[in-house]
C-alpha cells in the first residue's frame, strides 16, 4: 500500500475532487471534525490515538459536549432561517438542506435530537419559531424579537387598528341610528275607549204634572250621572296618558343604558387590542416553573419575579430559599390564588391593574376579578383567562 499521492498527479487531483463535496454522514467524526470517504478509512480513524483521546475527553463530561453541539446546531439553523427567509413560513426540511450544503456544518447526530421532527418541535416549544404540521411536512416561521423589528410590527399593527377603528365606529353609528329609528316607530300613541253607561236598565222619566220639588228630585240623578261619567272619562284619559309617558320614559332610559353599555364595550375592545401583547412578565408577581430542563429540583417550584430582562426573561427568586434563576417566559406560568386574594392583570385590556379575585370558573378556565385601585375601582371584570392574571407576591 503506497503513501499519499504527490501534488499534481491524477490521483491527487481525484482525491481533492472527492473531498470537496459532501460525504456520507455515518463516516463523519464530530469530536475530531474529520470526514472519511469510506468505511475502511473511518475504521482506521476510530483506531487512531488522537480519536481515543477525544473519546476520553467526551466521556469525562458528555452532557457539556452534547449541549454545546446542540446549541451550535440550533444557532446555525436559526441564523440561516432568519437571514435567508426572514419571518416567512417555509418548509423545515428545505432550510435543513440549505444548512447541510456547507461541508463544515455541525451534524445532527452529535446533538440531543435524533430527527429533524424532534428539533422542529423543540423550536416550537421554546418559542423560537412558529411551527405547524401539514401533509407536505413540518413548516417553520422565525419569530424576530429584535427591538427594531418589534417596533415596525407594532407600528403596522397600530395603523391597521386605526383603520379598523374608523370602520367599526362608522358601523356602530349606523347601527345606533337604525335602533333609534325602530324605537321611535314602536312608541304607542294613547288610545281612547268609548264611554258606555254601566246601568242600562235605568230610565229617565219626566212628569209635567209634578211639582217643582219633584222635578228637582228627578233631575238630580241625571246630572249626577253625567258628572260621574265625565269624571270617569277624564280619569281614564289621564291614566292612559300617564301609562304612555311612563312607557316612553322607561324606553328612553333603556336606550340610554344600552348606548352606555355599547360605549363601555367599545372602550374595552380598544383597550384589549392596545394592551394584548405576546409578553406578560412583570415584577412582584408569583410564577411557577414548568420546564424540566433545570432538573426535578426546580420543576413546579414557585417564585417571585424580581426583575424583567429584555421583556421576555426575568430574574426569579424561589420561595423558601434564596436561589435566583434567570428564566424565559416560555418556561413559566401564572399562579391563580384562592378567592379574596389580590392579583395583577399581566395581559389584556386591564394590563398592569390590581384586583381582587371574586370567583373561579374551573370548567371554562376563567375567573371574575374586581378592580381594586384607580378610577375603575369596583368594576367587576368577568371571564378573565388564567394566563391574564397572576397572584401578587406576599
Amino acid at each position: 500500500m503506497g503513501g499519499k499521492a504527490e501534488k499534481g498527479t491524477p490521483k491527487y487531483i481525484a482525491n481533492k475532487i472527492k473531498a470537496k463535496g459532501l460525504q456520507k454522514l455515518r463516516w463523519y467524526c464530530q469530536m475530531c471534525q474529520k470526514q472519511c470517504r469510506d468505511e475502511n478509512g473511518f475504521k482506521c480513524h476510530t483506531m487512531s490515538e488522537s480519536h481515543q483521546r477525544q473519546l476520553l475527553l467526551f466521556a469525562d463530561n458528555a452532557n457539556k459536549y452534547i449541549d454545546d453541539f446542540s446549541k451550535e446546531f440550533a444557532d446555525g439553523y436559526l441564523e440561516l432561517l432568519r437571514r435567508q427567509f426572514g419571518t416567512k413560513r417555509v418548509n423545515a426540511n428545505k432550510v435543513y438542506q440549505d444548512y447541510i450544503s456547507n461541508r463544515d456544518h455541525l451534524h445532527m447526530n452529535a446533538t440531543q435530537w435524533e430527527t429533524l421532527t424532534e428539533f422542529v418541535k423543540w423550536l416550537g416549544r421554546d418559542g423560537k419559531c412558529v411551527v405547524d404540521e401539514t401533509e407536505k411536512g413540518w413548516f417553520v416561521a422565525y419569530i424576530d424579537r429584535d427591538p427594531a423589528a418589534i417596533a415596525a410590527q407594532e407600528a403596522k399593527a397600530k395603523k391597521e387598528k386605526m383603520d379598523k377603528d374608523d370602520q367599526e365606529r362608522m358601523l356602530d353609528f349606523i347601527q345606533k341610528q337604525v335602533q333609534r329609528g325602530k324605537k321611535e316607530s314602536s312608541v304607542e300613541e294613547p288610545s281612547y275607549s268609548e264611554f258606555k253607561r254601566e246601568s242600562s236598565q235605568e230610565r229617565v222619566t219626566l212628569s209635567l204634572k209634578r211639582k217643582a220639588e219633584d222635578k228637582k228630585a228627578d233631575a238630580l240623578p241625571v246630572s249626577a250621572l253625567q258628572i260621574k261619567s265625565k269624571e270617569e272619562s277624564k280619569s281614564k284619559t289621564r291614566d292612559s296618558k300617564e301609562e304612555s309617558s311612563k312607557k316612553q320614559k322607561t324606553e328612553e332610559a333603556r336606550s340610554k343604558q344600552s348606548a352606555l353599555d355599547e360605549i363601555m364595550k367599545m372602550e374595552e375592545r380598544a383597550k384589549e387590542r392596545a394592551n394584548r401583547k405576546d409578553y406578560w412578565l412583570c415584577e412582584d408577581i408569583l410564577v411557577k416553573i414548568t420546564t424540566r430542563s433545570l432538573g426535578d429540583k426546580f420543576y413546579k417550584r414557585k417564585g417571585v419575579v424580581e426583575k424583567v430582562v429584555d421583556t421576555y426573561c426575568a430574574h426569579v427568586k424561589l420561595l423558601d430559599d434564596n436561589v435566583k434563576l434567570k428564566l424565559d417566559q416560555n418556561h413559566l406560568e401564572t399562579v391563580i390564588p384562592s378567592t379574596g386574594r389580590y392579583v395583577r392583570f399581566v395581559n389584556g385590556a386591564y394590563r398592569g391593574a390590581t384586583g381582587v379575585l371574586r370567583r373561579i370558573n374551573i370548567e371554562n378556565y376563567c375567573c371574575d376579578v374586581e378592580i381594586a385601585e384607580g378610577p375603575l375601582t369596583g368594576r367587576l371584570v368577568k371571564a378573565v383567562q388564567y394566563e391574564d392574571i397572576s397572584k401578587l407576591a406576599p
